[in-house]
């Protein structure tokens, strides 16, 4: 589907950010804290900025969803055991809700709807899809981390639920290349890939 078609209205367009957050991306985030970064990670939010802007200058919807671990008793987090065993060095206080680790980077700030997700996919057991069908959106272009997991998720999980979906190809990313890569074409049976500059285009044309 060309780029041009899958942005019908740009009031009905959202951009969904999955997961780019302080904690995963701050040099002061908890995955810096833990030895786990990622050039390519880091570079998202400077690319993505200007999808954003656009639907802002159109009357878009800008979306964020956000990992969150939930505080249990005495503030310990509820870890899957699966991420507890990837992921070791997360512990009390990482991506808490309403921590500034938990929020969206600043350079994509302020987030029209922001919805906490604990899992892969931003539908699993939120309130993702109510708000986008109570606000009329039909069209995501989905940008984030990672690529082969969150993204992905959530993007097959737009799919079923009939929205229209485009991925940011330069958008997202993962901690591996090829992993970036397999996913991407993976998502293009059932979604359109395009590049930001490329989305930015069709909401401003739209």
């Amino acid at each position: 589907m060309p780029e041009s078609a899958l942005v019908r209205d740009a009031s009905t367009t959202a951009l969904l950010i999955v997961d780019l957050q302080n904690d995963f991306l701050h040099p002061d985030g908890a995955y810096a804290r833990g030895g786990q970064t990622s050039d390519a990670i880091a570079a998202l939010p400077a690319r993505v900025a200007p999808v954003a802007d656009a639907l802002r200058n159109k009357g878009g919807w800008v979306v964020s969803t956000q990992f969150t671990l939930v505080p249990g008793k005495n503030d310990e987090p509820l870890i899957s055991p699966h991420l507890k065993a990837l992921r070791p060095f997360l512990g009390r206080g990482d991506f808490a809700p309403g921590a500034w680790g938990h929020r969206l980077v600043d350079r994509l700030q302020p987030a029209d709807l922001v919805v906490e997700k604990v899992a892969y996919s931003a539908f699993y057991m939120t309130r993702l899809e109510w708000v986008l069908r109570k606000v009329g959106i039909d069209t995501l272009l989905v940008a984030g981390i990672v690529t082969n997991g969150g993204v992905a998720s959530t993007v097959r999980d737009a799919h079923v639920r009939d929205l229209r979906v485009g991925v940011l190809e330069d958008g997202c990313g993962a901690f591996s290349r090829q992993a970036h890569e397999t996913a991407i074409t993976d998502m293009g049976s059932i979604a359109t890939v395009l590049r930001c500059e490329e989305a930015a285009e069709a909401v401003l044309g739209a």
